[in-house]
């Protein structure tokens, strides 16, 4: 069946000598993985290798197979070209890291337009804006809200957060997997604000990186196969 969609390139791996495996987040067909032969080895061909660069947006007519699988490309077209995504070190580090964490915490093949638009126009904000420190952040914590796990909120003003139930405290039994004192206060500085509010948000290197720590350690507990990105160390070096 050929469907035409827009679709984000999530990820993608070298198969043989020429060819590529890639893998994209699609608006109308959720995620799925398309075999490209002989795309490294052409210069002509209409596919290029350099369209599928993590989080590139593209417009694609593919063909779905429905036994599982992979599935092939018949036409790719760039789609909101970026302009400073690739080029920029610290939006290029993000991109990388983003594009792991969304890898392995999307995996439906149906669609979800809701969550395909808040990655679209997040990647756009991203692209066309200069203080980002903070913005793979704020993306992860809102990312939370479309895959079923945002906090809680109703006693927001309690002295805990309860990782594993997503939710704020008053007393705990046990301290693992528990944010209190100054970890709660720079966490809750990101609860409720928009993007366009990012810029008020100040953290210095320590608040910053702990605050990862714990978005991670909070997507490890709710979602079954989550991986710790291998590009998290090369993120926080870029935001020391």
């Amino acid at each position: 069946m050929l469907v035409a969609t827009k679709a984000i390139v999530l990820n993608s791996i070298k198969y043989g000598d020429t060819s590529l495996i890639v893998k994209c987040f699609t608006e109308k067909s959720g995620c799925k993985s398309y075999l490209l032969k002989g795309v490294l080895g052409s210069r002509k061909g209409k596919i290029k290798a350099s369209y599928f660069q993590p989080l590139t947006q593209l417009n694609i007519i593919g063909k779905h197979n429905s036994k599982g699988n992979l599935n092939s490309l018949k036409e790719v077209h760039i789609h909101n070209p970026y302009q400073s995504l690739y080029s920029n070190i610290f939006k290029q580090s993000i991109v990388f890291f983003l594009s792991e964490v969304l890898s392995t915490s999307i995996q439906e093949e149906e669609s979800n337009e809701d969550l395909y638009s808040y990655i679209e126009s997040a990647l756009m904000w991203l692209d066309l804006h200069e203080n980002i420190s903070n913005f793979h952040l704020l993306f992860l914590l809102k990312l939370t809200k479309f895959l079923g796990f945002y906090p809680e909120l109703e006693n927001i003003g309690y002295s805990n957060f309860d990782l594993l139930e997503g939710r704020f405290v008053k007393n705990v039994k046990y301290h693992n997997n528990v944010v209190s004192n100054e970890d709660l206060i720079a966490f809750k500085k990101l609860l409720g604000i928009n993007i366009d509010a990012l810029h008020k948000v100040e953290f210095n290197a320590v608040n910053r990186h702990r605050v990862l720590d714990i978005l991670i350690r909070y997507f490890e507990l709710h979602l079954t196969g989550f991986k710790r990105p291998k590009s998290l160390d090369v993120l926080r070096q870029v935001f020391s």
